[in-house]
């Protein structure tokens, strides 16, 4: 199976921690996190890896090599000088990927069964598959709704006011067709991408059952590093 993960941000809420590295590059017990990711990924049977890159990339491609190291195929896309968002960089590294893939991000560990999302999305007819957490508001805002399987809804503020429940977990599954909709060389977030596959009815729910970590700020950083441990001996669990 192949991931691509997005790993081109400027970390801003971790400065000074991201002044002179990536935020997926910030060092946890003397290693990258970004190594706690890829070592997750390749438990859950991912082996062929695409970093979207942009701040501070050479920094992550004079780490991870090609990834003979990390047991993986590691290949690079670069978002260039003018930032892109998450799908305008994932459009940019269209001719690298397979029929079908994941999307996640340089600051996420997430346990799930891969394997079982996977097969979601290629037993069905749908273009996408978004992993669902039933959060209620406990770890962030929650910015889904589901119905009868599909994905109805996605705001990351909820400017509709409707106070979702669930939450997405930070992983997606596509069919590379499901491209065609993203404009080349331009900004395309993430939003405006799913929401058109919730309009086309295109993007099933897929439920997390654990719940997930990112390292997007100071606190979730030593969060994740408190309970790295526990963290480390479910590796590979659903």
């Amino acid at each position: 199976m192949q991931a691509v993960i997005l790993a081109g941000g400027r970390g801003e809420r971790l400065r000074p921690l991201t002044d002179y590295i990536p935020k997926a590059m910030v060092p946890i017990r003397g290693r990258p996190f970004l190594e706690y990711e890829l070592e997750n990924l390749k438990a859950n049977g991912i082996d062929d890896v695409v970093l979207c890159v942009g701040y501070k990339a050479e920094v992550i491609r004079s780490h991870f090599g090609k990834g003979e190291d990390f047991g993986l195929r590691i290949r690079y896309s670069y978002d260039g000088e003018q930032p892109l968002g998450t799908m305008g960089a994932l459009k940019n590294a269209e001719g690298l990927l397979e029929d079908a893939f994941f999307v996640t991000y340089g600051d996420n560990y997430l346990r799930l069964d891969y394997r079982g999302m996977m097969h979601q999305l290629l037993s069905s007819d749908k273009l996408g598959v978004m992993a669902v957490y039933h959060n209620n508001g406990l770890h962030g805002k929650s910015d889904v709704e589901v119905d009868s399987g599909y994905v109805t809804y996605y705001d990351k503020e909820d400017t509709g006011h409707r106070s979702p429940t669930w939450i997405n977990y930070g992983i997606i599954s596509l069919r590379k067709q499901s491209l065609s909709s993203i404009p080349g060389n331009q900004y395309y977030d993430e939003e405006r991408f799913y929401n058109k596959l919730i309009e086309q009815r295109q993007l099933i729910a897929y439920e997390a059952h654990q719940r997930f970590y990112e390292i997007g700020t100071v606190n979730s950083l030593t969060e994740f590093e408190e309970n790295l441990e526990d963290i480390l001996g479910n590796q590979g669990d659903p």
